[in-house]
């Protein structure tokens, strides 16, 4: 049977070309690929149809370019993003933060960070039970690992169950948050996540350092305490083409 990947725009043909090649191993992690000139000579197209296919395994992660040197097979390693082991008590009771369960030996830094006191969004004060006039301590971050950020962070907390905490603070110890929150007597013992897919913001990716057809992954978490009550909201973006998300549970 004839196959029909002719109708298949040049430049997708192309990009179709060098992913299978980088699968095979032909291609390996840092290795460089055929520059623009090289697939113009190659396959006799224009120079905009050899930039577009090389764009192609940009956006899905792929490949990266480095300033005046070419384009390059990707070595960063995905994030294998362990959604039940990395909530579990003894993760961050044990002083350990709930992001070291995904990067192991690797090192996630928090490159950026600030802490505010402000009115949350309609969405997240209703899932705290808030009321209009209530504040929530509200903590951003970005996340960097291997120099490349991979990760945004939003938590929202009831202001009047941690003001004068560390939680208000951009260190928040050992542990992290819901070590703290323990200690303050809210330990959360149960966890809810909710996971989409969309485009980025502009502004989403620039913060990321993903080109602005590349999707991101969203996950709200949402931490309850024994009797129920929500003390932590996170919003999380992620930067899809870096992450794996695992989750590993009995029937």
């Amino acid at each position: 049977m004839a196959k029909t990947d002719d109708r298949r725009p040049k430049y997708q043909r192309i990009a179709d070309s060098l992913r299978e090649a980088i699968e095979a191993g032909e291609y390996g992690p840092g290795d460089r690929l055929p520059g623009e000139n090289d697939l113009m000579d190659t396959y006799g197209v224009a120079r905009m149809t050899a930039r577009q296919a090389l764009s192609v395994l940009r956006d899905e992660g792929i490949a990266e370019a480095r300033k005046g040197a070419g384009v390059f097979v990707r070595e960063f390693r995905p994030i294998r993003r362990r959604g039940i082991d990395r909530l579990a008590r003894e993760q961050w009771g044990n002083g350990r933060s709930v992001w070291s369960a995904d990067v192991e030996d690797r090192a996630l830094e928090v490159d950026r960070i600030t802490v505010s006191g402000e009115a949350p969004p309609e969405r997240v004060g209703a899932i705290l039970n808030l009321a209009d006039e209530d504040s929530a301590c509200v903590r951003r971050r970005r996340f960097v690992l291997d120099s490349k950020p991979v990760l945004l962070a939003t938590s929202y907390l009831p202001m009047s169950l941690v003001a004068g905490s560390p939680i208000a603070e951009e260190d928040t110890g050992p542990g992290g948050t819901y070590a703290r929150l323990a200690e303050l007597g809210h330990e959360p013992v149960h966890f809810r996540e909710e996971i989409r897919s969309r485009m980025p913001s502009k502004d989403e990716a620039a913060q990321l350092d993903i080109s602005p057809g590349t999707p991101v992954i969203l996950i709200c978490r949402t931490a309850f305490t024994d009797d129920g009550r929500a003390v932590e909201v996170n919003e999380m973006t992620l930067d899809a083409a870096s992450y794996v998300l695992e989750y590993d549970f009995d029937a």
